[in-house]
């Protein structure tokens, strides 16, 4: 037997309880346990809730092609050129509607006019055409005289006297005598005015007249006419009715161009005025201008 079983048991059992209480001194001393928390119930993981998508503006509606066009041109960006364009645009508008206009007005008195009107009225135009066509004629003579004569200088003076007489009848400064007519315009009413007149005497010029006097007034390329009172004014000379005009021309151009639809004639006697026109082959123009030296013309010929 060993030595340890042979101690008595006495002596075990105090080494038991001496064990004892050393092990409980130990187990004194340390702290006590702290009973550990029971896990909390495990949460089921809640599912991340779906976000809201923000609202979207609405989309722009699609524009039509006219509201793209109003969007073009509403509200006007205006420059500077295109505006003076627009005002060039419009002026020549207005000059055609006002050409347009005028047309009318005059196809409207030839549609309206009778058949023999309408053959004067072609005589009248093709008169006018022979007489520019002799006219050419005439100068073409002129300068075939002048390239072929022997004595140039002599040609040349001689042509020379008879433009400056020519010259002289237009510019009023010579009388002139010839074939023409003989108007008179009796107004009682006193509603002729100056225009009427005026009107007149571009008809006559028009028709071919060469010489043109009205009352004892010679009219030239610069005449002038207003109204005065109950009379008119010629480059300030007043002349009352009834008005006399003498012209010298071709009396078969310058009575039916008077006459024509909706002329001179028709438009006097709307004004309650009488026009009578006599034709002859001995018209005397002789009332006469002073010849006036032009303050700033010059011949430019060397």
């Amino acid at each position: 037997m060993s030595d340890h079983d042979d101690k008595p048991a006495d002596e075990r059992g105090d080494a038991r309880d001496d064990s004892a209480e050393s092990g409980n001194g130990l187990r004194k001393e340390l702290p006590q346990e702290v009973p550990a928390a029971e896990p909390a119930a495990e949460e089921t993981p809640k599912e991340p809730e779906p976000r809201q998508a923000e609202p979207k503006p609405d989309p722009e509606p699609r524009l039509t092609g006219r509201q793209r066009l109003v969007q073009g041109v509403w509200p006007p960006r205006v420059t500077r050129a295109q505006l003076i364009v627009a005002v060039l645009l419009f002026g020549l508008g207005f000059g055609l509607a006002v050409q347009v206009a005028s047309n009318s007005d005059t196809d409207s008195a030839l549609r309206g006019a009778r058949q023999e009107d309408l053959v004067r009225i072609l005589d009248e135009l093709d008169d006018r055409t022979q007489r520019l066509e002799d006219e050419k004629q005439g100068l073409e003579k002129q300068r075939d005289e002048l390239e072929n004569s022997s004595d140039q200088a002599e040609e040349a003076r001689k042509q020379t006297i008879e433009k400056e007489r020519q010259l002289g009848i237009l510019a009023g400064t010579v009388a002139a005598q010839g074939p023409g007519i003989t108007m008179t315009i009796q107004d009682t009413k006193g509603t002729v005015e100056a225009d009427m007149l005026l009107d007149a005497i571009q008809e006559l010029r028009a028709a071919g007249a060469e010489a043109i006097q009205v009352n004892g007034v010679r009219v030239v390329a610069g005449t002038y006419l207003t109204d005065s009172g109950k009379g008119v004014g010629v480059d300030g000379n007043k002349i009352n009715a009834p008005y006399r005009f003498k012209v010298i021309g071709k009396s078969q151009d310058l009575e039916p161009a008077l006459n024509i639809p909706g002329g001179v004639v028709q438009t006097l006697e709307k004004e309650q005025a009488t026009v009578t026109i006599e034709r002859s082959t001995d018209i005397v123009v002789d009332a006469l201008r002073a010849a006036k030296r032009p303050d700033y013309a010059r011949s430019s010929s060397q």
